[in-house]
């Protein structure tokens, strides 16, 4: 047999979103349009890929992340956040792969390929709430899941956002986040808090932590007939995506 050398070379992905003064997606740029910065060095772009334009299927290749929050707190939200959960996989383009997790004190994961996504349907309509919320540690089964897959990956999350049931820390998943490529977005609902009590704000202010610090964003849909914009615009986020790729000089 024909001898196969591998090399490899460490890159660092970076899933971009350009916008216009309107917030409108811009197509068209090249990799001449953009510059990257490591500790305020310039350093050339090693790969550059739009995901509007096909023929690029691994780097630019969609896995999908849903986090489906089952918790006690979301049982006033339950039949809304399942309404959101089924209208989203039913708008957003077949990923390549889908993982799934329900949490509540328990975390279970299931995933899907492109075939078989239509019994998730079944599923989430059938999920019923209650128990108290490991809503850190879902987050980061999740993304150890995910973290040596190459292509473009987006999280997902249903969720009003508390968490009482972690052995992880606040601080601790937004240390993975950050260390991650995953792009997170939220849906995300007001759960049995107070509006506008501490305990409310706290939520809100970690969920919006989370869509920042990945280039995401937050939505929070008081109505179903909400959902047809707020899924649009997430589409249109992930069709007007480009992928860079660039060699750290520092090693660490």
């Amino acid at each position: 047999q024909t001898p196969v050398f591998r090399a490899g070379l460490d890159l660092v992905y970076l899933n971009v979103v350009v916008y216009d003064r309107q917030g409108r997606p811009v197509r068209g740029l090249s990799a001449s349009d953009f510059k990257v910065f490591e500790d305020g060095q310039p350093r050339p772009i090693e790969v550059f890929g739009r995901a509007y334009e096909p023929g690029q299927d691994e780097l630019l290749a969609l896995d999908l992340g849903l986090l489906f929050d089952t918790s006690e707190s979301m049982l006033n939200e339950l039949k809304l956040s399942q309404e959101a959960a089924v209208r989203f996989l039913e708008s957003v383009p077949r990923a390549r792969d889908l993982l799934t997790i329900f949490f509540d004190n328990d975390i279970r994961i299931s995933r899907y390929d492109s075939e078989s996504q239509q019994g998730l349907f079944d599923r989430i309509l059938q999920a019923k709430g209650g128990g108290q919320t490991a809503l850190y540690d879902a987050v980061a089964v999740y993304l150890s899941r995910v973290a040596d897959s190459p292509g473009r990956k987006v999280l997902v999350l249903f969720s009003d956002g508390e968490d009482s049931n972690s052995t992880l820390n606040r601080k601790e998943v937004m240390d993975l986040l950050k260390a991650s490529a995953v792009t997170v977005y939220v849906i995300g609902f007001n759960g049995s808090a107070t509006p506008g009590s501490v305990r409310a704000l706290a939520s809100r202010s970690l969920l919006l932590d989370m869509t920042q610090a990945t280039g995401g964003a937050l939505y929070l849909p008081s109505a179903s007939n909400e959902l047809g914009g707020i899924y649009e615009r997430i589409l249109g986020d992930l069709e007007a995506q480009y992928v860079i790729g660039y060699a750290p000089a520092d090693r660490k």
